[in-house]
Parts: structure tokens; sequence; C-alpha cells
């Protein structure tokens, strides 16, 4: 067994964006003293109105259908696996522990703003009365003890265009939440999903800022990890979800098709964001390419008209299934 060592330039590329970490987390992250807080949004128990309060969250959950809360506790158990997500990025070529104002400090600070997203929605849900809070509990133990393989290893380049797509498909998919929610009239829930898609969308635009600046200094390396991941396909991060007394990845392919039944995120969607990123980063217009670079791009290029005719094909009938998550 032996380590595979990334080329040369990934390190130096990673190197020279290190020395602007202090800039990016000024651009991209909030201050913490002025950044919401999952109190912000929930009742105060202090209050002498915490128990009316709760009795009308109560009210306004029993309003959303079924599909709605199993997605939202999908997502809310993908949010609570944090510490995979925290350990998986530290261990990247390039990021180290022992330069603690370079790239951990990025890490340690995304993943302080990210923390605040599980917390709210479980405490959320917790008061909701509609969710069998031991069994969610088991499923988000499941998937922090099992891991994840995002295909990218410990390379930067990939790792980078992992999470520049993640980003976007869970602000995608909170941003969607929260019309749901405001739809089915629980404009607190509504408020909450939105604020979580606000997050995701700067943590979106710092990584896919990252990748940008990669191209300028190392095109054609970036042009080839870019396609490898799309090769792969993209896998979301919970895609090991499982319930109490099943395998790997099974609850997971359950919870993809409620999303998909109610919109909030689908196989077209995949093809717009892969659409998206090629457009942010002018992937047309890149010069200077070694040959297989320049393969590579026309590889992409094509890429999303083929994941939208995919998409057009449409879902299998539904499966009949039922989440231990959701009481009712």
């Amino acid at each position: 067994m032996y380590e595979i060592k990334l080329k040369p330039s990934r390190i130096e590329a990673m190197h020279f964006l290190a020395q602007k970490i202090e800039s990016i987390i000024e651009e991209f992250l909030k201050k913490i003293d002025d950044n919401w807080q999952p109190a912000d949004f929930l009742p105060d128990s202090s209050s002498e109105n915490f128990i009316k309060e709760i009795k009308e969250l109560r009210a306004e959950c029993k309003e959303l259908p079924y599909d709605y809360m199993a997605v939202l506790v999908g997502d809310t158990i993908t949010e609570e696996a944090l510490p995979t997500y925290e350990s998986w990025l530290l261990d990247v070529e390039g990021i180290t522990k022992e330069e603690p104002q370079g790239w951990s400090k990025w890490i340690r600070m995304w993943t302080a703003e990210e923390n605040r997203h599980g917390d709210l929605l479980n405490k959320f849900l917790y008061l909701s009365g509609r969710v069998n809070m031991r069994q969610m509990e088991i499923s988000t133990q499941y998937l922090i003890a099992d891991g994840m393989d995002n295909g990218a290893a410990r390379d930067p380049y990939k790792n980078f265009v992992y999470t520049s797509f993640q980003e976007l498909a869970t602000n995608i998919s909170h941003r969607r939440t929260a019309t749901l929610a405001k739809k089915h009239g629980s404009n607190q829930l509504s408020q909450i999903c939105g604020v979580i898609a606000a997050d995701e969308a700067r943590h979106a635009k710092a990584y896919k800022s990252f990748v940008a600046k990669i191209f300028e200094i190392d095109a054609s390396e970036m042009m080839l990890a870019f396609e490898d991941m799309m090769r792969k396909r993209i896998a979301m991060p919970a895609h090991f979800l499982r319930q109490a007394g099943e395998s790997i990845g099974k609850t997971f392919s359950h919870f993809s098709d409620a999303a998909q039944r109610l919109g909030v995120y689908t196989s077209r969607d995949y093809a717009h964001i892969l659409e998206s990123l090629i457009q942010e980063w002018d992937i047309a217009n890149i010069g200077s390419l070694t040959g297989a670079a320049n393969k590579a791009r026309d590889y992409l290029m094509t890429l999303p008209d083929r994941f939208k005719k995919i998409s057009e094909r449409g879902l299998k009938a539904p499966v009949e299934y039922q989440f231990s998550w959701i009481k009712y």
C-alpha cells in the first residue's frame, strides 16, 4: 500500500491561495458577534409566551406533507453530519494543521458557520412534535460513523469542484424548502430554511472563487480535475444515509425520490448547477491548455445537455416507503 502523491503544482497553488485566507474569510464569512444564531428563530424558553409559541409552531407543522417532512429530516441529518465534512477537508493535500492561520483557519471558520444549520433545524424538529427524534439521531450517528466518499481522494482541485457543486445544491434544497414551508403556512420554518440557504449561497461563492483562481494559475490540471469529478458524478453528502437496521444508502434513494417529487432538488437541477459552473469559470474561453485538457473541456461543454436529456425521462413510479423518523 502506498500513498498517491499529487503533482507539485497543486501544492504550490494551495500555498499561493493560503496567503489570501484573511481576505477570503472577510469576504465570504460573517463576523461571529453579528451573525444570526439558532436562538434568534426559536421560541424563548425564558419567555412567558414559550408554551403558546410552541403550540403555534406545532399547529403550523401539522400542515406540512409527509414527503416534505422526510426531506426536511434528511436535510437536517445531512447538516448534522458536519464532523465528517470537517475531518475530510482537513485531510485534503495542501491543508495542514501546522499552518493554523492558513487553510485550516478557513475550515474552522466555515465549520463554525455551518454548525448553526444542524443546531437550528434539530431544535425546530424536536419542537414540531412530528419527528421520532431517537430514530433521526440513529441515522445521524450512522452517517457520521459511515463517513463519505466523494471521489476526490485528497486532491484539493477535485475537492473544490465538489464543494462548489454541493454548496449550490444545498442552497437550492434549503431555498425550496423555505418556499414550500411558506406555501403550507409555516412562516417561521420558511424563514429558518431561508437564512440557511443564504449561508450556503455565500459558501458556494467562496469555493467557486477558489476554483476560478486555480484556473488562472494552473488551468490544464484544474480542467482535468473538473472533468474527472463530472465523469464520476457528484455524490450527495448524504448518499450513505440509512435508518436503523438498513444497509448503507438504502434510505438515501427514498429520500432523493421524495425530494424529486416535491421539486426540492431534481436531476434537472444537477444539470443546471453544472451549466452554471461552466459559465462561472468561463470554461469555453480558457486558453493555453494541454491536449488532454482540451479534450476534457470539450467533454465538459457537452455534458449539461446530456444530463438534461436524462432528466427528461422522469422518475420511476414511487415506491411505498415508511421513514422511521416521521411520526405522522
